[in-house]
């Protein structure tokens, strides 16, 4: 039977307590972790989100009722317990914050009870993740999701103090606003008051942080929620939060410099970490052709090498084909993995096919000298020569290439390069390589749409020295554009925005819109841009992102209170969920039945 807290007032939560409170009396409250009965002697152990403190009743002490109830407890059960703090009787737990005291129950009251729950509540829990998530009220009781969600809760308060110091404004901005399907699929809600119209709900608040800088606020920023209805992938969250910001009369290196401080500051308070600015910075351009990645891990080394014109003369086919097609040949040296069993080889070339790749050229220098090699038959010894030199390979090396169009080999060896060094152990895991990533392409071309898409958004600058190129060469303009990256993940990312009349019309026009179409998705935005607009750049961070590298996470999910899974559904609240036909008669929506 539960029982009211009426009189009792929490004096400590569990780990505030230590020995400096020794004969103090007090009162904690908490969910009960375990429970012992050494025959007239009880050990509770009461947990709550500061960690474990040890309670013991002895019925001298707390009475025949209390020890009655005491005698009742179980896993999870929440409880109230008066005592006095003593020195521990037993050896003390050096892993356990309170490990050197204990609390003498006077006095218990069982707040609530609890059924067995589906999963043991403890660290590192082994459970599936299907279930933790569908009892995630119960997971979230777990230490360290606990520390997780404390943790995100410190780097949003940080956040705000240190952007307030800068002088920040935290403005909020609409979450039902205008669809504008540049990107990714935005998530639709449908007006009542208006009968086939909807709202959108924001993919990030771009639009309305560049209005704030028109109307003069010089400064914003908010923690905001957005939303994004993309393609499922397994660490991809239909709703998320991010750090987004934006100022005036700035330009990139104004952007770059106060966010630097602000990781700097984040990473010294919450993880103790020293991070030494000015960060470093590679261009795209240089980022892929040493990494194959626009978010290089540069925790090693390993970089890709162009070998195009090493082997430009051979006669092995895959790579005179790519030369001749205007692509490359490019490799990775494995230092000491010559030996390298034919079956471990065979699983790198399956897992480059699987990012586009019609296979993987290797070759391995023997401690003799001699090659070990799929290709090495087609080549002159002076053109394996010259290309073993080219890689800077030495007996002992693994050599792995990829030759066709340049993205697809960027993309492959980026992808093996961080494979290999996985598979290998090569990854330093107490390593902290932040850098921006700058100069990005303004635009990509789309294929499946047949014209140039903007790799980030419309309204990203073009650097000065290329305006001209948007005419005559659009996918050579380079932007304004910055990410943060730290050990191979993107944190965030930015831009110069345009604020001159005639160079969004241009952007708008290589981006096949026409005026008619650019008035019709952001008139408002354009309308605004007539009346005075100053130079104005932002960026935005992923906050789960930012956390889940503090905490060490393996996923987002654990820094987030109330996730989805991959098919962007709620186990616990079991949404999304059909609706009841008259709410959908009230929008005016009718559902159509699939065909089979």
């Amino acid at each position: 039977m539960a029982e009211s807290m009426t009189g009792l007032k929490r004096s400590h939560r569990c780990a505030e307590l230590s020995e400096g409170n020794i004969g103090q009396e007090v009162t904690v409250m908490g969910w009960v972790q375990k429970s012992r009965n050494k025959g007239g002697i009880i050990f509770v152990d009461l947990r709550d989100r500061t960690g474990i403190l040890q309670l013991i009743f002895e019925e001298n002490d707390c009475g025949a009722e209390s020890f009655g109830k005491a005698e009742r407890l179980r896993s999870e059960f929440v409880i109230a317990v008066t005592g006095q703090v003593e020195a521990r009787s037993g050896a003390a737990n050096p892993n356990l914050k309170t490990g050197a005291i204990e609390v003498r129950a006077k006095g218990l009251r069982i707040l609530a009870e609890s059924e067995t729950p589906p999963f043991p509540i403890e660290e590192n829990s082994k459970t599936k993740e299907e279930l933790r998530l569908k009892y995630r009220y119960l997971d979230l009781r777990r230490p360290d999701i606990q520390r997780n969600i404390m943790t995100r809760s410190q780097a949003a308060i940080l956040t705000r103090a240190f952007l307030a110091e800068e002088g920040f404004l935290e403005i909020e901005t609409p979450t039902l606003i205008k669809s504008t399907p540049e990107g990714a699929r935005d998530y639709l809600v449908p007006s009542r008051v208006h009968p086939g119209s909807f709202y959108a709900l924001p993919q990030s608040p771009q639009l309305f942080k560049q209005l704030l800088m028109c109307s003069g606020y010089d400064r914003y920023f908010q923690l905001a929620r957005c939303y994004r209805d993309e393609d499922l992938r397994a660490d991809r969250q239909p709703e998320f939060t991010q750090i987004d910001m934006e100022l005036s009369f700035v330009n990139e290196e104004d952007v770059m410099e106060v966010n630097e401080r602000l990781i700097q500051r984040l990473f010294k308070e919450i993880c103790n970490v020293d991070i030494a600015l000015p960060l470093p910075r590679l261009t795209w351009k240089e980022a892929m052709e040493r990494f194959g990645s626009d978010k290089p891990d540069m925790r090693f080394g390993m970089e890709l090498k162009d070998v195009s014109q090493a082997v430009r003369d051979c006669e092995f086919a895959v790579f005179k084909g790519a030369l001749e097609q205007g692509g490359s040949v490019r490799g990775l040296c494995v230092e000491g993995q010559a030996g390298m069993p034919r079956k471990k080889i065979d699983a790198l070339v399956e897992f480059a096919k699987g990012y586009g790749a019609k296979g993987l050229a290797y070759l391995a220098i023997q401690p003799d000298g001699s090659y070990k090699s799929s290709f090495a038959k087609f080549m002159t010894p002076e053109q394996l020569a010259a290309l073993v030199d080219a890689m800077g390979g030495k007996a002992g090396d693994l050599l792995l290439f990829a030759a066709d169009k340049n993205d697809l080999v960027f993309n492959v060896l980026g992808a093996l390069r961080l494979e290999v060094a996985r598979q290998l152990d090569m990854i330093p895991k107490d390593s902290w390589k932040f850098l921006w990533v700058t100069e990005f392409p303004l635009l990509e071309y789309s294929e499946e749409e047949d014209r140039y898409v903007a790799k980030h958004h419309p309204f990203t600058m073009p650097m000065d020295e290329d305006l001209a190129l948007l005419d005559t060469d659009p996918g050579a303009v380079r932007a304004k554009a910055y990410d943060i990256v730290l050990n191979g993940t993107e944190l965030g990312g930015g831009s110069v925005r345009i604020h001159q009349a005639d160079i969004q019309s241009k952007m708008f026009e290589v981006l096949g819109f026409t005026p008619e179409r650019a008035n019709e998705q952001f008139g408002f935005l354009l309308e605004a841009f007539k009346y005075g607009v100053p130079p104005h750049a932002g960026l935005a961070y992923g906050l789960d992102r930012v956390v889940m590298w503090m905490v060490g996470a393996d996923s987002i999910r654990d820094v987030i209170a109330f996730p989805k899974v991959k098919d962007a559904s709620c186990l616990m609240s079991e949404a999304p969920a059909p609706v009841d036909e008259k709410q959908l008669e009230e929008l005016g929506i009718a559902v159509a039945e699939e065909e089979e």
